[in-house]
């Protein structure tokens, strides 16, 4: 047996019904626990050689890193870090993109006990100033290869908290060189006083009203995606992972990093810009990937190619999440895989919340049965528990005084928000879905507006503010379309000003502007111009007029 097949067991207790299918999982941790020291560095003594990280790139170049790498580069981070005054409970931002060094600064963050905030390199200045000024950022980190550093600079004056910069994979005027500046420290990072229970982790989150919220995890975060690597991507140690997701998603945290390295397994890193199917299916090829996972969008495209012009004989497992899954995709994938795709369902605030366990046998298109970590109901709008058939809202119910593993400590510095969600014992998702006579739930939509296009998710406020700055722009509303390959696009509803008329390319014009404003993908790729918008008596725009005006 593989020294590392029960490492996890250091951390929870399971169990197994006949069939051998998880059934039950306790955690189990020390009040000290730490993910950079208790598995990072633990791994790394008992095994030093194996292999933690395997990156490449479009260049060509290939990087192979072991845990003891790993251990060695985070500490010297640490000290770089902390010699750049960052400590315990301070914010650091991560704009990494793919880059290896984003397990680096991970790690090292949280050794130290500072707070890491991985985001997206899509982010603009306006963006960041927010971001930056909400959340008291002190530092940041981020990749040379995206305009993101020029924003920064740009937002700064702004935040007077952000006080250190670090550059990654180049130079640039007032920023420390990462690189090389990390050579000039220790491998070494004496253990410091962190607690189980402090803040760890956080990430901005869209909702429909309001700007992005604050979703902050602690230290036993990482606990809680034991069951997302070892029983539902099925991840073996040894084995070679390979999540599809930039490091700024929490996609990231849930397939690159925690629970896959607490399995001892390998977890592949392909460092692309822009995603193309016979691209990354030669990666799999070449590489021999053995368990794969990335949003139901990838395996859209994947299905569209010649998938005989491929040798993936090498996957062994493959899961799916982030939107819900057409039946025709599982099918069409098993035709020419063998592979069930097993659909899983959680949030920025969970861990895997419903599931196609490992042993099961999925059902085409539901998201599966409740993990066994979590007491997940559906309930009506008086949270009262629904019957079989009935659409409710996906709820965990919660113990008072009972730290639950896996769920976020609440929205940072927003408890009005945390109380909307998270009330009465009961966690509300926000996400609607029915469940049959076997108990496996099918996803119905959002109680809100989200919208969830290739697996992002973009709330309609940020991009209706930006809209309304626009001089031709009298009112409008931020919806999702349906659309066969995104799962959903963004489409803009406007009521224009007097002084303009529809047009094709006042179209342009209107989604040029939004590219500019805020992250690119966020622009609406349809369009549409009414007199006026649909509203309710007391005046709120009617968004379900608006959705079912899109669906035909």
């Amino acid at each position: 047996m593989d020294q590392m097949e029960l490492f996890y067991q250091r951390f929870c207790k399971v169990g197994f019904d006949e069939r051998g299918v998880l059934s039950s999982f306790t955690p189990d941790y020390p009040e000290t626990y730490n993910f950079g020291f208790d598995v990072v560095d633990e791994i790394a003594r008992m095994d030093p050689n194996r292999r933690a990280l395997l990156w490449c790139n479009l260049l060509g170049e290939e990087k192979t890193f072991s845990f003891s790498d790993i251990s060695r580069a985070s500490n010297q981070v640490a000290n770089m870090l902390r010699d750049c005054g960052v400590k315990k409970g301070d914010k650091v931002m991560l704009i990494l993109k793919r880059n290896y060094q984003f397990w680096f600064s991970m790690i090292a963050l949280h050794k130290l006990g500072a707070v890491a905030i991985p985001a997206t390199n899509l982010l603009t200045t306006k963006d960041l100033v927010y971001r930056f000024q909400a959340a008291d950022v002190n530092a940041i980190i981020v990749t040379a290869d995206c305009p993101v550093a020029q924003y920064v600079d740009e937002a700064q004056p702004q935040c007077p908290s952000l006080k250190t910069k670090l550059i990654v994979r180049g130079e640039r005027e007032g920023w420390v060189s990462f690189d090389s500046r990390m050579q000039e420290y220790p491998d070494t990072f004496p253990r410091g006083e962190t607690l189980a229970t402090d803040p760890m982790l956080m990430y901005f989150t869209s909702g429909t009203t309001g700007y992005p919220k604050m979703v902050l995890h602690d230290q036993t975060y990482s606990i809680g995606h034991i069951i997302t690597a070892l029983f539902w991507h099925n991840i073996k140690p040894g084995g070679l992972h390979l999540t599809v997701s930039e490091t700024g998603w929490g996609k990231a945290a849930w397939g690159k990093l925690y629970g896959q390295w607490i399995a001892g397994a390998t977890v592949f890193v392909y460092d692309f810009d822009k995603f193309v199917p016979d691209d990354l299916l030669h990666k799999i090829e070449k590489y021999r990937i053995t368990t794969f996972c990335a949003p139901p969008t990838i395996y859209r495209f994947f299905i569209k190619e010649d998938l005989s012009k491929y040798d993936l004989s090498s996957l062994k497992y493959a899961t799916t999440a982030g939107e819900a899954l057409n039946p025709e995709v599982f099918n069409r994938f098993y035709e020419y895989t063998g592979l069930k795709l097993m659909e899983g369902f959680g949030q920025t605030e969970t861990t895997l919340l419903l599931t196609n366990l490992v042993g099961t046998k999925p059902s085409p298109g539901s998201m599966g049965k409740p993990s066994p970590m979590y007491d997940v109901v559906l309930v009506d709008e008086d949270g009262a528990e629904v019957s079989p058939g009935v659409v409710g809202e996906i709820c965990v119910r919660t113990k008072p005084g009972q730290k639950q593993v896996g769920l976020f400590m609440g929205y940072y510095r927003d408890e009005e928000k945390t109380a909307q969600a998270w009330h009465d014992n009961l966690y509300h998702t926000g996400d609607t879905a029915w469940k049959d006579e076997e108990g496996y739930f099918w996803y119905v939509g959002r109680t809100d507006d989200v919208i969830k296009a290739s697996g992002y998710r973009i709330g309609p406020f940020e991009i209706e503010s930006v809209l309304m700055e626009h001089p031709a722009v009298m009112e409008c509303a931020v919806t999702g379309a349906p659309d066969p390959v995104r799962g959903q696009v963004v489409k803009a509803t406007i009521v224009l000003t007097k002084n303009y008329v529809p047009s094709e390319e006042l179209v342009k014009e209107l989604q040029t502007y939004v590219k500019k404003q805020t992250a690119p993908y966020k622009y609406p790729r349809i369009v549409e111009f009414m007199e006026e918008l649909p509203k309710t008596i007391s005046g709120k725009i009617r968004r379900v007029e608006l959705r079912g005006k899109s669906n035909g």
